[in-house]
């Protein structure tokens, strides 16, 4: 559990504001490595705060660029590369702690901002709202083209769902869910081929009554012409 910077109380959840100073906590960060800044100002403007966000380096072995807002703490990843620090940053998780994985799916996420879609950084386009992967209890916002917004906190809560092994969760329900969609797929093939049996084997139409009318007629009017000649 991360303690207050500034009165050294402990931060329960995912507060970024201390219940007892109310000082904000810089706390996702202070997690991974040291880090620094590189364009105080950048193009790309915070969904949150709307003003410039800054771009700063994480310094994983190599440059590692990302965005953050100095005024609520948001960070913004471009493509992979969420994927690519949590890779580095948490390793050698062989098993799950479903125990954790519970308690960080119902932690209760801060009420400081309202429900409802935020703009791209980069676009300005409204993102999507996407469950972060199997049990994480993380609501982030996606823009197909351009990258994920996580609010500040967020990003604490994505490690302590991938320390607790909530990545090889998701990616194990994933499988659970492909093995099933296959057996789906086999299920309906084989209907398709025991339909295709039986249509086979189905006996020829019989005529409509009309058809057996119109052969008939021939046949009665011989008939009438031999009792009358």
């Amino acid at each position: 559990m991360a303690n207050c910077s500034n009165c050294g109380a402990p931060l329960s959840g995912s507060l970024l504001i201390c219940q007892y100073c109310k000082t904000r906590q810089d706390v996702d960060l202070a997690m991974i490595h040291r880090f620094t800044i590189e364009k105080p100002d950048s193009e790309r403007i915070c969904p949150r705060c709307h003003i410039p966000l800054q771009t700063i380096d994480l310094h994983l072995g190599k440059k590692f660029y990302i965005e953050r807002c100095v005024r609520c703490l948001g960070l913004f990843f471009d493509p992979g590369e969420l994927e690519a620090l949590l890779d580095t940053a948490v390793t050698h998780v062989y098993e799950t702690d479903r125990q954790r994985l519970d308690e960080l799916q119902n932690v209760k996420r801060s009420s400081e901002y309202p429900l409802g879609y935020i703009d791209c950084p980069v676009c300005k386009k409204l993102m999507n709202r996407i469950n972060f992967g199997s049990r994480s209890g993380v609501i982030a916002d996606k823009c197909r083209d351009h990258g994920l917004w996580l609010d500040g906190g967020e990003l604490r809560q994505v490690l302590e769902w991938v320390k607790a092994g909530g990545d090889l969760y998701h990616k194990q329900k994933e499988l659970e869910i492909k093995q099933l969609e296959l057996e789906q797929e086999k299920k309906n093939f084989q209907f398709k081929v025991i339909d295709n049996a039986f249509s086979a084997t189905r006996e020829v139409p019989v005529p409509a009554p009309e058809n057996y009318e119109l052969d008939l007629l021939p046949m009665i009017a011989r008939l009438l012409k031999k009792l009358f000649a």
